[in-house]
């Protein structure tokens, strides 16, 4: 856990070696992990899966807090957990390629949870690529998320439509009935 706030997070293990950086990448274990707590043979109420359940919460936050303490409420490529200074964006990875990961626990989360939360975390994290990665014609990838005012790369991942906007597309229509334990399946770009 990061210090001061006390975020979860998932580091890396290099050679033996911890590095405390997380890469967004890593975001979609949030989703993975409550889906898990929920499928438990033992139960939701077991006690291994109310831990992942808890964990898959708390690393969610995390990610999104990588977008929510950007200026631009973008997440960056990773970031890096530092003793005593929570997350700071990794020097070479300040940049956006339109990833799913987050949204795409969040939208699991919503549908396992129900709670709100998770559906306002999504907008949020709609609103700000509506405000810095919308094109005239498309959306672009963002050079450096701690800048307001910065030229778009003419560059629109196919992963952003089959996964980005579908998460957040679902995660705003709960009027829409997903049953992601025993009925959809959903796998990427497809």
């Amino acid at each position: 856990k990061s210090t001061p706030s006390g975020l979860s997070y998932i580091a890396d293990l290099n050679g033996g070696s911890l590095d405390h950086k997380m890469d967004h990448l890593v975001c979609f274990m949030g989703g993975s992990l409550a889906l898990g707590a929920y499928t438990n043979p033992d139960g939701l109420d077991s006690p291994k899966a109310q831990r992942d359940l808890k964990l898959a919460k708390a690393v969610t936050y995390t990610c999104y807090q990588m977008y929510a303490r950007q200026p631009t409420g973008i997440a960056p490529e990773y970031v890096r957990f530092v003793k005593g200074r929570d997350m700071e964006t990794g020097s070479n990875a300040r940049f956006y390629i339109l990833r799913p990961e987050t949204v795409e626990s969040l939208f699991i989360l919503y549908q396992l949870t129900g709670d709100p939360v998770y559906r306002e975390w999504g907008w949020e994290i709609f609103q700000a690529i509506e405000k810095h990665c919308r094109t005239e014609i498309a959306y672009g990838s963002l050079p450096d998320v701690g800048r307001t005012t910065v030229k778009l790369e003419d560059r629109m991942e196919s992963f952003f439509l089959a996964e980005t906007m579908k998460y957040l597309y679902l995660l705003q229509d709960p009027d829409t009935p997903i049953d992601i334990l025993n009925t959809h399946v959903f796998n990427t770009e497809a």
